[in-house]
């Protein structure tokens, strides 16, 4: 451990701890000599001045009555957390199809100063952290930001929205409530001036987005979580049911591990398959998620969304008819 991640875990059992912190444990933390932890508390109270109290017998501490006003200048992260970030980073900037990988340069570049600074100028091969966006959009980065900004400092927004489902184009007033990433792409939850209702808005069919008079309408979380994270999916509403769906023995593996809903209810059952329950209200992404298991996925019920798959795969089917 060099001194900059001695210091950090220096100062984070002094502010952690109700006590005054002896010499020996310190050396135990911190792995080095009593020496050495003299002379990083030494710099931790001259150098960066901290509220460093106490002496080698009793024990060091934080003033009580400076602890909570005390921070290490700057940014101070250990190897472990820096790498993280980088990851974390380039996830970021990837997930947005390189949208923002310009936005993201100066932390990227501070976080590779920092991690230069622990290795002596080594390169890190960024290149190993690999992202692989599946089925993204391509969005326009000034209406992401605008949407963004107006989430954060609650403002307003006006933009033109052309649904997907319809091709209309319409132009919207909404009170922003939460950006959503889901499935690589993003979505803005709003209430919707207009119309007085919560809606969801796929981002990459934005345009023309503009602040708009006036400060965004908070909608408690409750009534958010109710409304756009109550049923399956993207898909806002309260549920109108739950599916039953089984899998094979085989996809079991998979599916135990995947998080389908919040509120969901699965089991294993004693022939090994599994047993996986869901609230929804529109069924037509669930069904795409069960479909994509192929035979090894049935649903059980409701028996109307039974049928719903099988017309979807009576339809498939029909595309490979021989002519």
């Amino acid at each position: 451990m060099d001194r900059y991640e001695r210091i950090i875990g220096l100062h984070r059992v002094l502010q952690a701890s109700r006590r005054p912190v002896t010499v020996a444990r310190l050396q135990d933390e911190l792995g080095c000599s009593r020496a050495t932890v003299y002379r990083d508390l030494a710099f931790l109270r001259d150098g960066l001045m901290a509220p460093l109290i106490g002496d080698g017998e009793a024990g060091f501490s934080y003033d009580k009555n400076e602890a909570d006003r005390f921070e290490l200048p700057g940014l101070w992260l250990n190897s472990e957390e820096l790498h993280a970030l980088l990851a974390a980073q380039q996830l970021l900037s990837r997930s947005t199809g390189g949208m923002l990988s310009a936005a993201m340069a100066p932390l990227q570049q501070r976080v590779e100063k920092l991690l230069d600074a622990h290795s002596g100028g080594k390169t890190w091969p960024v290149e190993r952290v690999r992202v692989i966006p599946h089925r993204i959009r391509k969005m326009d980065e000034p209406a992401f930001r605008i949407v963004a900004s107006s989430v954060l400092e609650r403002r307003k927004l006006a933009f033109d929205y052309r649904a997907r489902s319809t091709d209309e184009k319409t132009r919207r007033t909404v009170s922003p409530q939460r950006l959503t990433h889901y499935r690589d792409n993003w979505y803005l939850d709003a209430w919707d001036e207009t119309k007085q209702e919560l809606r969801s808005f796929s981002i990459d069919r934005i345009s023309g987005a503009r602040f708009a008079d006036g400060v965004a309408r908070d909608v408690a979380d409750e009534e958010l979580n109710a409304h756009l994270a109550g049923s399956y999916g993207i898909f806002s509403g309260a549920p109108k049911g739950w599916a039953t769906i089984l899998f094979s023995a085989k996809a079991a593996r998979w599916v135990a591990d995947e998080h389908w809903h919040s509120q969901q209810q699965g089991r294993f059952l004693p022939d090994g398959r599994y047993e996986l329950k869901v609230p929804y209200s529109v069924p037509r992404e669930l069904l795409m998620d069960v479909l994509h298991y192929g035979a090894d996925a049935e649903i059980v019920e409701p028996k109307v969304l039974r049928e719903q798959a099988r017309a979807h795969l009576q339809l498939a089917l029909g595309n490979y008819q021989a002519s």
